[in-house]
């Protein structure tokens, strides 16, 4: 019988792809970077995951508001986030264009009635390890992901890679109970060690 397997994805521009992160209870399964839509959705078929887990908004503030109320809510508990404005800003000019892809992969893996989850690494990485402060973001999370009690991590990774191993942990945290939502966003419970799922196993 197959390990049962979790998806975490960042979401980058049109030119930069996604990065996607399969793991398990106990390792890095499949780590890869500049994917497109149709590579994410090629690992989901075969990974066929328990849930998978988006660094991008899955919808837009409501009309004529410059952010989203589960935004504006883990701001003032956890840390801080980049607004996502109402449909009409998001559709102008390049700067949402992330957003935009990642709400193509919302409604590709609707379309296959597969589950997935937004989540903010940020704020996983915050939870997990405690606020970035002055630290540079690439050392902070750097040192967090060192101690992930993940076999098959690579010596060397980028952020996006980083996220996109954040963001699958914080669907299997949630799989198991151990998260908390704020609005759309799925967050880790405050103090939780990474370790936690695995040894409740």
């Amino acid at each position: 019988m197959a390990a049962t397997t979790w998806l975490g994805v960042d979401v980058g521009g049109a030119r930069k792809g996604f990065d996607y992160a399969v793991i398990d209870r106990v390792k890095v399964v499949e780590l890869e970077g500049r994917a497109s839509l149709g590579d994410v959705l090629d690992a989901v078929r075969r990974h066929d995951p328990k849930l998978v887990a988006i660094d991008s908004p899955r919808s837009a503030a409501p009309h004529g508001h410059r952010s989203r109320e589960g935004e504006r809510l883990l701001a003032k508990a956890v840390c801080g986030i980049r607004w996502t404005p109402d449909a009409a800003s998001l559709h102008v000019g390049p700067y949402y264009e992330w957003i935009r892809e990642g709400l193509s992969l919302y409604e590709a893996l609707d379309r296959a009635s597969l589950d997935a989850i937004e989540v903010f690494p940020t704020a996983s990485w915050t939870r997990w390890y405690g606020a970035r402060g002055s630290t540079r973001r690439s050392t902070w999370t750097q040192a967090g992901i060192a101690e992930l009690e993940l076999a098959n991590l690579p010596k060397r990774t980028n952020q996006d890679q980083r996220d996109a191993v954040a963001a699958a942990l914080t669907a299997r945290h949630h799989s198991d109970g151990l998260t908390e939502s704020f609005g759309d966003i799925v967050v880790p419970k405050a103090g939780l060690p990474t370790s936690a799922a695995a040894r409740d196993a």
